[in-house]
């Protein structure tokens, strides 16, 4: 294989940037001269890339939020052209954030741009239409949810590439090292989200079982962009409470049980084995307009990747104090729900981590198509 090939990468969240770091890390084992220049973050920038652009300048949440920054977006899609152009990339690899890479990705093909898609959108949950325009875009396209490959090929007729899911050898690096102990009693962790509006939709409800288990320590991960006071006004009533910060996984390594908001994190929890009820609920109007548009089985990664209920999903009217008493309680004290959980566990491990290193699979792809080979 020949080296120092031009590799441009655009990743648009703090997920991307970790996800991208490492992919970074591993093409630079492949190809030691390589010359890599990105969107992303700090991650993707000590792994050794060029930062053009930090998510946190593209990062617009909400349809109110995007038709207030509209005129930004265009302007961050207009240069990341020019910028693309300029530096001639051998290969250009699109991480996730498909509002922005697939439109990208449509105007890279028209410059006869060699295209890899990492972290495929979620188009097996809504904007399914979207598929055509990608197979007709993007050169290769690799995957890291096992049913994703089998979803492209069944319906849309597209050989997709699964390479497992970098968050495996993610938490294996987390979880050595040294450990804080956070209390003297165990721990229940509390993941509430990231933004106030769903952390105020739900961390009441999640307090509101502290009453109930006395003997335990329940501690909430607090979100970096949110203040304290905004927590503390939360939680100042109950005694067994308290938070930390950018330290989610510590915390969930010293969890007996974790009341977890749906998204990544409910595949966090599971990969470092910690029984969890997946926490679900929005604004009434929302919550229906969801309903209609988003047509999958379930809303946890967990239970989506494993097709079956591995973990409890309390979802909008089911999110209740008493039903996450509950299922807490069995979490904590039935050995046969527990056991269940654990067998699960493992088989969810052992299906995302087949083949070895995610990175280190897509990277080998990724300098392939660099270098003329896929």
């Amino acid at each position: 294989m020949s080296t120092g090939k031009k590799y441009y990468l655009i990743a648009g969240e703090a997920s991307g940037d970790l996800h991208g770091s490492n992919l970074i890390r591993e093409l630079r084992r492949l190809d030691t001269d390589a010359d890599i220049r990105c969107w992303g973050g700090d991650k993707m920038e000590a792994a050794g890339a060029t930062l053009v652009k930090h998510y946190r300048d593209l990062a617009f949440m909400g349809f109110t939020e995007v038709l207030m920054n509209l005129r930004t977006i265009f302007r961050n899609l207009a240069f990341c052209k020019e910028d693309i152009l300029a530096f001639k990339p051998d290969v250009l690899v699109l991480i996730d954030y498909p509002g922005f890479n697939l439109r990208i990705a449509k105007w890279a093909k028209q410059q006869g741009i060699r295209i890899v898609y990492y972290i495929s959108p979620q188009v097996w949950a809504w904007k399914e239409g979207r598929v055509k325009m990608m197979k007709q875009c993007i050169d290769k396209m690799l995957v890291i949810l096992p049913f994703e490959k089998d979803y492209y090929r069944d319906r849309w007729n597209w050989d997709v590439t699964y390479v497992g899911h970098p968050l495996v050898e993610v938490i294996e690096k987390a979880q050595a090292g040294p450990l804080p102990a956070f209390s003297d009693k165990p721990v229940i962790a509390l993941l509430p989200g990231s933004r106030k509006q769903e952390i105020s939709k739900k961390l009441p409800i999640m307090l509101g079982v502290s009453h109930h288990f006395p003997d335990y320590q329940f501690i909430v991960a607090r979100a970096p962009g949110v203040e304290d006071s905004f927590y503390d006004a939360l939680i100042q009533e109950y005694s067994n409470v308290s938070y930390v910060t950018n330290q989610t996984y510590d915390l969930l390594r010293q969890s007996k049980a974790a009341l977890v908001t749906s998204g990544t994190a409910t595949l966090e929890t599971a990969l470092f084995a910690v029984p969890e009820v997946v926490c679900y609920k929005g604004s009434p109007i929302s919550y229906e307009i969801a309903k209609r548009v988003i047509r999958i089985k379930y809303i946890s990664l967990v239970n989506l990747i494993m097709d079956k209920l591995v973990v409890t999903e309390l979802i909008q009217h089911d999110l209740t104090t008493e039903n996450l008493k509950r299922e807490l309680g069995k979490l904590l004290n039935d050995e046969k729900t527990k056991e269940t959980l654990a067998a699960d566990y493992a088989a969810l491990k052992d299906l995302l981590s087949r083949g070895g290193n995610a990175s280190a699979k897509a990277a080998v792809h990724v300098a392939a198509m660099a270098n003329g080979e896929a």
